[in-house]
């Protein structure tokens, strides 16, 4: 028996499970001081979907949020979570980008890295794992828990020796969503302290309501930190609260020594800090026991309730909560986390909201079936493989292995926008979004998503689809109208998302007549009384017009006017909730027209290409 030692998640996990991952570096630095007193044996402050968001969301560099938050923590170490040789992308990296990541990170201000692979293939940690150490920082090894008819203690604990013999300092046992259960705990950590003699951290999400029972096995078998949240931001789909296990562990042998009052006066800040983010709140982070079937992670689960809300679709997510353990199925049983919660969670919501299974794959599935994000766990269902990629090989070796170093590549790419090696390495990890981002920050023009003042009417995020902004006077009164997104059309009307004076509303439009555009050889003609407006997409009337299944963003256009096409044959490449999938020709024929361009937000009733049958 030995002191328990504590490792606080308020400033990534807290927050990625709560509010999204939208917390504020403004909002972290006033209470730093006072979180490197508590006496923690980390903060995990960094990694995850923290640098996505900063980017994508919060227009922050999150290279510069790791260089404050290490000047501001100076007695505490920083621990960040790396996805293996997926880094903080969604996709593997080469090596040379793997080891320039993990040294400028640890440059910056990183102390511990817990490394993990979403399909727990160590292939996937090695050249990571290389990297920490070859900094002089703590590696520590994380195993994804999950249950399924392959997971078992005896796979784990090979898993966690593999990590020993990799060179890790010390074990995680990443229980992402909630699933393990006190005594398997108990076996487990017993297991696994048994094999590799290394100290065993437990990470725990509270969302099925056993996290707290289960750290507590997890210290009688002999684990000696364990992961926790300032109450703030604690319980449901994220953590168990700081206080009550520091109070639960008081007294006895593996006592943590931290001070209640201290982390009490941190949690009331943080109470106030999380009102501004009120808007970013969901329905679907409180406890919720049926995560313990369709075993979404606590990162996720926030995120995915924002995202179908963008898509108009948040009354979906119990249906897509229920497709994800059938997708999960059919991928051959991949702990979901990271990204392969994004990818099971992506490809279900399109299941759903196309109305058929696999009507539209994402790439990102085509490329977990040709295993390039490593082996699968289990048997994967061959009719999905080969209705998602035909009869292309799959990958045996380590996806890596495949990959050329791309470091200079990215740099040439990126040339006069990046100023450092770390504004590199942001473009690798989001491409499109870093090269807006590094625009916009030279033009000095970097704006934060709004937050909505407190008390105001919650502000649809919807995508803005044809977007609109105007003023109009009714009454001798004047309005500021912005239309922020639109949502799907039934048979005789379609809704509207229109913020009016900065509340948002819902309309619904109803048409009385309609504009149809004609594409021939030459310019459009108007056939209907009135004109299309200028750069409105026609909406799709007939099976030539080419069509996205979900709202998105054209991030590709495939074909050219003019080029024949076959049925199937990839047209656009739409991203929609962090993914991408490809849009398909409905028929074969030759495209007379391209109505979409890269950066188009789209809804499905556009029409973003034309097909002519032949």
């Amino acid at each position: 028996m030995t002191k328990v030692f504590v490792t606080d998640l308020v400033l990534r996990d807290g927050h990625q499970s709560l509010i999204a991952t939208r917390m504020r570096t403004e909002d972290m630095l006033p209470i730093c001081g006072k979180l490197d007193q508590v006496g923690f044996w980390s903060l995990e402050a960094w990694g995850g979907a923290t640098f996505d968001a900063c980017v994508r969301f919060l227009r922050e560099d999150p290279w510069e949020r790791l260089r404050k938050l290490r000047k501001a923590l100076p007695n505490t170490r920083i621990q960040m979570l790396l996805r293996g040789q997926n880094l903080l992308g969604y996709r593997n990296y080469s090596d040379d980008v793997v080891r320039a990541f993990v040294k400028k990170s640890a440059d910056n201000g990183v102390d511990v890295f817990r490394v993990f692979d979403a399909m727990n293939d160590l292939r996937n940690l090695k050249v990571s794992i290389e990297a920490v150490k070859a900094a002089g920082k703590h590696a520590e090894g994380a195993l994804c828990y999950t249950t399924s008819p392959v997971h078992d203690i005896p796979h784990f604990v090979e898993l966690a020796r593999g990590m020993t013999e990799m060179g890790c300092d010390t074990i995680a046992i990443k229980d992402m969503a909630g699933l393990l259960t006190p005594y398997t705990a108990y076996d487990l950590v017993c297991a696994i302290r048994e094999a590799t003699h290394l100290p065993i951290h437990t990470h725990s999400h509270a969302t099925s309501g056993l996290a707290h029972m289960t750290h507590m096995k997890a210290v009688e078998a002999g684990a000696t930190i364990i992961d926790t949240c300032v109450g703030a931001f604690a319980e449901g789909a994220s953590h168990p609260t700081t206080q009550s296990l520091v109070a639960a562990l008081a007294g006895t042998a593996y006592d943590t020594g931290l001070s209640l009052p201290l982390i009490e006066e941190i949690s009331a800040y943080f109470k106030d800090v999380r009102k501004k983010y009120w808007q970013f709140e969901s329905e679907f982070t409180g406890t919720d026991t049926r995560v313990l079937i369709n075993q979404v992670p606590g990162g996720m689960i926030s995120n995915l309730a924002n995202q179908l809300k963008e898509q108009g679709a948040i009354d979906r997510m119990d249906a897509v909560l229920d497709e994800i353990p059938r997708v999960r199925e059919d991928l051959g049983y991949p702990p979901l986390v990271t990204p392969t919660s994004q990818i099971v969670g992506t490809q279900a919501a399109l299941n759903v909201l196309t109305g058929a299974r696999y009507k539209s794959v994402t790439n990102e599935v085509k490329l977990y079936l040709q295993g390039r994000y490593g082996k699968a766990p289990g048997h994967v269902n061959e009719e999905v493989r080969k209705l998602a990629v035909g009869d292309l090989e799959v990958t045996t070796c380590r996806p890596a292995d495949l990959l050329a170093d791309e470091l200079d590549k990215l740099r040439g790419e990126i040339e006069g926008l990046a100023k450092s090696d770390e504004d590199v390495l942001t473009y690798a990890m989001f491409p499109d979004l870093a090269k807006t981002w590094l625009q916009e920050r030279a033009a000095g023009s970097l704006k934060a998503e709004q937050l909505l003042p407190q008390g105001a009417a919650q502000q649809e995020s919807a995508p803005r689809y044809a977007a609109d902004e105007f003023k109009i006077t009714l009454h001798g009164e004047t309005y500021h109208i912005k239309l922020s997104g639109s949502g799907r059309s039934d048979a005789s009307q379609r809704p509207y998302f229109v913020s009016i004076d900065g509340v948002s509303e819902e309309v619904l439009v109803e048409p009385l007549n309609e504009v149809a555009v004609t594409v021939g050889d030459s310019a459009p003609r108007k056939t209907a009384a009135a004109a299309a407006a200028p750069g409105q997409k026609p909406r799709a009337s007939h099976p030539g017009h080419v069509t996205a299944a979900m709202p998105g963003t054209v991030v590709d256009v495939l074909v050219s006017v003019g080029q024949t096409v076959k049925a199937g044959d990839g047209v656009l490449v739409i991203e929609a909730m962090k993914m991408e999938s490809e849009v398909q020709a409905p028929i074969a024929g030759v495209v007379i027209s391209i109505f979409a361009k890269k950066g188009d937000a789209v809804t499905p009733d556009m029409a973003l290409v034309e097909i002519q049958p032949e």
